[in-house]
């Protein structure tokens, strides 16, 4: 006597979709409030300059923090495919060496500039990565995922 087969259901997205997109959406506000602060804060203590070099650090650390959830968001389309695992880590690996590479050349560009203050520049980007950082903490401890969200175990087998 066969066994009658299960249908098997259709992909559904990965449980960390929504975690990550509560982040995105709570790094923004967190951005918002860097960079009123910073420009706030730049402004009364170096001017204009203070103003833009905290605006700077914000958009930075910003596009940084997304540049992870983004490629994370997009390695979840290969999710779920054995053969896929390789380009799920690749694109992860090379969403934080595009981070790596574009920090150092801004660095590099930004370094030397009269219209920059390296201090707020500085405590902006520090304020954005420990910010988000919090962020990420805060979000994934509330998000109630269990362990084996995604998992589908094999069917039992039968006495037969």
């Amino acid at each position: 006597m066969t066994r009658p087969t299960l249908p098997q259901a259709a992909p559904t997205q990965p449980t960390s979709i929504p975690i990550l997109r509560r982040i995105l959406v709570y790094g923004g506000f967190l951005a918002l409030g860097i960079a009123v602060i910073g420009a706030v804060l730049g402004g009364i203590f170096q001017g204009s300059v203070g103003v833009v070099s905290a605006l700077i650090g914000t958009a930075m650390a910003v596009v940084f923090m997304g540049i992870t959830a983004v490629s994370i968001l997009l390695a979840n389309r290969f999710a779920g495919r054995e053969s896929a695992i390789g380009a799920f880590f690749g694109i992860v690996m090379g969403g934080w060496l595009l981070k790596f590479v574009v920090f150092l050349v801004l660095m590099v560009l930004l370094r030397d500039q009269p219209w920059i203050s390296p201090i707020v520049l500085f405590l902006s980007i520090i304020a954005g990565v420990i910010g988000s950082l919090v962020v990420d903490a805060v979000v994934v401890m509330k998000s109630r995922m269990s362990y084996v969200s995604d998992v589908t175990l094999p069917p039992a087998p039968t006495d037969g």
